[in-house]
């Protein structure tokens, strides 16, 4: 019994002395991956001079992007633990409104996280879903 309490008190005191390791290689893990987000925005169908595919980076802001620090800036604006790149829900009830053609892919690395997103403008939800990422992804003619 004692044996059983002094091991359950060694592993106790070894897990607890291992937390703030731990917290502190996933806050550093973090800082550096927010430090080197990166994504590419592919365009078509967006309208004159809209198509294309632009490199975005931010922090630092850069790439070839049209408006990079517009971009950033929007993304940077997103609530805390909301996914901008985030499909729209299966069950959403959307307005039946046309939007245009336009369709884009985003893809690379948000906060440490891959993305791979698909935007198209055939629904008011899609629709929504693309303004709110404006200047990431151009406004469109359909717009």
């Amino acid at each position: 019994m004692l044996r059983r309490l002094v091991l359950t008190a060694a592993a106790s005191v070894a897990a607890l002395s291992a937390a703030p390791v731990a917290a502190h290689a996933d806050t550093a893990a973090d800082l550096g991956a927010r430090a080197g987000d990166r994504l590419t925005v592919t365009v078509t169908d967006a309208g004159e001079g809209q198509d294309g595919t632009f490199d975005l980076e931010c922090r630092p802001t850069g790439g070839s992007h049209p408006d990079p620090a517009g971009a950033c800036a929007t993304l940077d604006q997103v609530p805390w633990g909301k996914d901008p790149f985030a499909p729209v829900a299966p069950d959403a009830m959307c307005t039946m409104q046309y939007g245009g053609p336009a369709t884009a892919h985003i893809t690379g690395t948000w906060h440490g996280r891959h993305v791979d997103a698909s935007f198209k403008r055939t629904d008011g939800c899609e629709i929504s879903r693309w303004d709110s990422l404006v200047p990431v992804l151009p406004t469109t003619a359909g717009a």
